[in-house]
Formats: structure tokens, sequence, C-alpha cells
């Protein structure tokens, strides 16, 4: 799945460049303009990504290192 973080990064990216919202006046429920429910729908997203992202592309081989360290080493590096 690794391979798709960079279609993803790039997919959302292009999807945040909101050209079409900047003259919209519709009111979404009569009460929210379309390029605020728009940024609201993309932070959902971009939310979303970044759950995908830690899932997918997390560096786990750096969390074994931290979890092989003995306990001394851990505390002393909290406390620095």
């Amino acid at each position: 799945m690794k391979y798709l973080v960079v279609p993803v990064l790039l997919l959302v990216y292009a999807v945040h460049q909101d050209l079409w919202n900047w003259t919209n006046k519709t009111l979404i429920g009569g009460v929210l303009p379309a390029g605020l429910a728009y940024h609201v729908f993309y932070s959902v997203l971009a939310s979303l990504t970044m759950l995908f992202l830690v899932k997918v592309a997390w560096p786990q081989h750096l969390e074994n290192e931290i979890e092989a360290l003995p306990e001394a080493l851990k505390n002393r590096s909290a406390h620095e």
C-alpha cells in the first residue's frame, strides 16, 4: 500500500486548489457558504489522509528501536 502514498498526497493537494468556489455564493443548508462547506469537507479529507499516512507509511523500525532501548535510556532522554 506504500505505493499509494504519493498519488494520494498529489490528489489531496490538487483537490485543495478550489478556484471554482471563489465566486460561488450558494448557501449550503441555507447557512453555510459553499466555499466554507468545501473546506469543512477538505479538513475531514486531510484528517483521513493523515490517518492513512500514519497507518501505511509510519517508520515502524524507529518505534521498534525505541522499544528495544533499556528503560534507563528511555527515562534519561525524556527528562533532557
